[in-house]
């Protein structure tokens, strides 16, 4: 007979409702001896911030870092104006944005919000081509409007520019007449062939940025006698004038009082209805309220965008949530 010198043949299994034995006690604190514990232990040991085990007792497969980035994006956007790929930017040998991609929608209000220096305004800048006025800057990936890229070289960037129009931090109205800020767009593009169409370019433009029944009296004063509040409103209204497609802000009402800025975001609301806007702002505040998607930027990288009631109220990413709750910034 084979069998093992200790091993009784007549031996008779334990009773499974017995009480656990001193063994059992002892080897409780080491998992690879321990039994299996039930639902509620395995509970009980994760909130007490012992080893994760499931009721198995095996530890659950750790993600990989490319399994925990690849979350479904959320709302893709139909027939977006924007389809930014992997955009990058250098001013020389610093690099001021890291493999951006995101998209712009067709009249929404994308805000970018971050700390300082984070890259904003400078991707901001890209969606026109303003960084080629600067010496040294390069700009690598691909970034299309309506399915065009617009660093194409058969590219007319004048055209462009004027199918994107921006709206600067400081209010920088023409040393010229209200009147001729507003028209000179549409003059040098050849948007009006008389007069009459001219003026009527002129009172719309300004009507719809607000401003028409403030100044309509003197339409041949100085737009820089205007208040700063209503020089912001004479930009929108030049801007607006040239029929563009898309409205960069980049900060348009942080040199505002609380009354003008009020009158600024109602305005940016208004113009959704027939513009896609992008708007780089610090305050949370007015981010949430002027925005459908808000855009996170952290170092020079997109950490996270989505929909503004989403990530203001339930964040993906640890950096945005303390950005939003003021843990830094």
């Amino acid at each position: 007979m084979n069998e093992r010198p200790n091993e009784r043949p007549d031996a008779t299994p334990p009773d499974p409702r017995a009480a656990p034995s001193a063994n059992a006690a002892n080897t409780a604190g080491d998992p690879a001896t321990a039994p299996a514990a039930g639902n509620g232990a395995a509970r009980v040991r994760l909130n007490e911030g012992g080893l994760n085990l499931k009721p198995s007792g095996r530890r659950p497969a750790e993600r990989s870092p490319e399994s925990a980035r690849a979350v479904p994006p959320e709302g893709a956007i139909e027939n977006p104006i924007f389809i930014c790929r992997n955009v990058n930017v250098f001013y020389g040998a610093k690099q001021a944005l890291r493999d951006v991609s995101i998209e712009v929608g067709r009249r929404q209000v994308l805000a970018a919000i971050g700390p300082s220096g984070c890259g904003k305004s400078t991707f901001l800048r890209c969606l026109n081509r303003m960084n080629d006025t600067i010496p040294g800057a390069r700009v690598t990936g691909t970034i299309q409007l309506d399915g065009r890229d617009i660093h194409d070289s058969s590219l007319d960037v004048v055209q462009l520019r004027a199918r994107i129009g921006m709206v600067f931090q400081k209010p920088n109205p023409f040393p010229k007449s209200i009147y001729d800020n507003v028209a000179y767009g549409p003059r040098i593009h050849g948007l009006a062939r008389s007069r009459a169409q001219l003026d009527d370019i002129v009172c719309t433009s300004l009507t719809r940025a607000g401003l028409w029944e403030e100044v309509k009296d003197r339409l041949s004063s100085p737009g820089t006698g205007l208040s700063g509040g209503q020089q912001q409103r004479l930009c929108i209204a030049r801007t607006i004038a040239v029929q563009p497609e898309v409205i960069l802000m980049d900060e348009p009402c942080s040199a505002l009082d609380p009354i003008a800025t009020a009158h600024i975001e109602d305005l940016i609301d208004e113009l959704r209805e027939s513009y896609a806007i992008v708007i780089v702002t610090h305050s949370m505040q007015q981010a949430a309220r002027v925005s459908q998607r808000t855009a996170y930027f952290h170092l020079g990288e997109l950490i996270e965008v989505g929909d503004t009631d989403r990530v203001f109220t339930n964040p993906r990413h640890r950096l945005t949530e303390d950005y939003i709750t003021g843990r830094f910034g």
